[in-house]
């Protein structure tokens, strides 16, 4: 809808990377107030989060790359073009690079996995659902046709040559429905964290809940072939499904669970 927000000369800043930058930033500094709360040291979670941002910009890219490979392969300078550095990727491929980041960096650190996982899920949350706001400006992610009064059409030129959305047509607002998803999970975590019962619990609820609204909005989002799965889902409710189930495994089914005292909860 904007998907430029200050033109300076030739110097062009996309309300994307604005907003991409700005929930980056939140999600961080929620997770040093918990952190603090949980009595984590600020430098740890700081460098954590720079490792995680980093992993997710590039593992989203990573994860655009390999699933428009043919593409890519065929129009090997298209990688380092306007609309692949202005896409959003893929968040799934951000966010299992930054798990594995996570888990390589706590170990390094001997930190304790879980309980730092839980302090960062909240601004996470948070930070995507900001992001997606970024998305919505751009017009990438965007969903299918529909006749809904919400539906939304884009009209800037700019928006189709760089991410392919189409114009003139109202379309489901996919980016805002993920974005709403998020800040409601972001309140439910936030208090969640402060009531937890055992560690893990906070990243359990995260993935549950944010995996099982990813699938039912990827239903109404539009897919590249490319992007299918046995012809009827995406790769990303694939992966839904898989984190969903992680999800339950810590909230649930994980053995030798171990209950905090009430007096060292947040």
């Amino acid at each position: 809808m904007l998907p430029i927000l200050l033109r300076i000369g030739p110097l062009e800043i996309p309300t994307y990377g604005v907003l991409v930058a700005a929930g980056l930033i939140t999600g961080l500094s929620v997770a040093s107030r918990l952190g603090a709360r949980d009595e984590m040291k600020k430098d740890e979670v700081l460098n954590l989060g720079i490792y995680l941002a980093l992993a997710g910009i590039l593992g989203s890219k990573l994860a655009l790359i390999l699933q428009e490979s043919d593409y890519y392969f065929s129009n090997p300078r298209q990688l380092f073009s306007l609309s692949t550095l202005q896409s959003g990727g893929i968040f799934y491929g951000g966010l299992i690079l930054a798990i594995l980041v996570g888990l390589w960096y706590t170990r390094r650190n001997d930190l304790p996995f879980l309980k730092t996982a839980d302090v960062f899920a909240p601004g996470i949350a948070l930070g995507h659902a900001i992001g997606r706001l970024g998305c919505f400006s751009a017009g990438c992610c965007w969903g299918l046709p529909t006749t809904l009064p919400w539906g939304v059409t884009f009209t800037d030129p700019h928006s189709h040559a760089t991410v392919g959305v189409p114009l003139g047509v109202p379309l489901h607002p996919t980016q805002l429905y993920e974005s709403a998803a998020g800040g409601i999970l972001f309140l439910f975590l936030y208090r969640q964290q402060r009531q937890k019962q055992f560690e893990g619990q906070t990243l359990g609820w995260y993935l549950l809940l944010y995996g099982a609204a990813r699938f039912a909005v990827e239903f109404l989002r539009y897919h590249s072939p490319e992007a299918m799965l046995l012809g009827f889902l995406s790769d990303a409710q694939g992966v839904s499904l898989a984190l969903g189930g992680i999800g339950a495994w810590l909230l649930w089914l994980r053995p030798h669970r171990r209950e905090l005292p009430a007096a060292s909860r947040p």
